[in-house]
């Protein structure tokens, strides 16, 4: 072979390898591509609160990418596995429980809203006509019982053991259940809106983004709905370390800003809490 053949060949490399730099959207001498930034939603209110996020990241040179996830499982098992920059759907005591159950090495980049758990009933229109030993349905995720319980609780309607933390209650602690309420525990969340649309069980406790997914309104819909003061706040979730790099900052910044809080506000009239820590 000639050597100007030779020399034409690694020529063209050096040309596909620089195409294939600026394809990759890297941008390390200032170049005009944008850094690509994967995460993972719930599809509402999470995908919906990041797609009006998109404008604002493109111009922090960020283009952000949603994929969207219909379970609680499946976005953290594709963080771990790197398919995956971020996920934004879960709350923190669901976050520990599952790095404790699964050995994930995540870290809370920072929190964004808090959805309000509901009681809906398409039998009766207030907890106070629910029957002696009518049925609650609860979702089969033991890291939500904790938090169903509680709002039961604040409703008056079961007392917890006493020295039992109220985020890692179960069933079993409870202490004293003056109408000897029924408790079902084995729907998967995404599955409680139409459990409630087939009036099954008495009362059915449904996670603020399934309700609104399925259509319902919490504020009008449900016959009980958890408080501001909740702790359950919903976060951007990566994986260990990198919670400080440039562009999970410029998410979670963005997420906080004024634009996206009124958002959010407008659009979810309660339904939907933003926060900015």
């Amino acid at each position: 072979m000639n050597f100007k053949k030779i020399t034409g060949l690694l020529g063209a490399g050096v040309l596909a390898l620089s195409l294939a730099a600026c394809g990759n959207g890297e941008n390390e001498a200032g170049g005009k591509g944008n850094k690509e930034l994967v995460v993972g939603a719930s599809n509402v209110p999470h995908a919906v609160i990041l797609e009006e996020a998109k404008p604002l990241l493109k111009k922090e040179g960020i283009d952000l990418k949603i994929v969207k996830f219909q379970d609680y499982v499946l976005p953290n098992k594709a963080l771990e596995s790197k398919e995956l920059d971020a996920n934004y759907f879960q709350h923190i005591p669901y976050l520990e429980s599952q790095m404790k159950e699964n050995g994930y090495k995540f870290e809370n980049a920072g929190g964004i809203h808090i959805e309000p758990i509901g009681v809906y009933s398409k039998k009766y229109k207030s907890l106070d006509e629910l029957p002696k030993g009518g049925t609650i349905i609860m979702s089969s995720s033991v890291a939500d019982h904790g938090r169903m319980l509680s709002l039961l609780q604040q409703e008056g309607l079961i007392k917890i053991a006493e020295g039992v933390d109220p985020t890692t209650a179960t069933i079993k602690d409870i202490a004293e259940n003056p109408k000897n309420l029924k408790f079902k525990a084995d729907v998967e969340a995404g599955l409680l809106p139409k459990v409630y649309q087939n009036k099954e069980g008495d009362a059915v406790l449904i996670n603020t983004n399934y309700a609104i997914d399925a259509g319902l309104n919490p504020m009008k819909d449900a016959i009980a709905l958890e408080g501001k003061e909740s702790p359950y706040v919903n976060i951007i979730a990566v994986r260990e370390g990198d919670k400080d790099k440039k562009e999970i900052k410029a998410l979670v910044k963005v997420l906080h800003s004024k634009e996206i809080q009124d958002f959010i506000i407008e659009k979810y009239e309660g339904a939907v809490v933003p926060v900015s820590e």
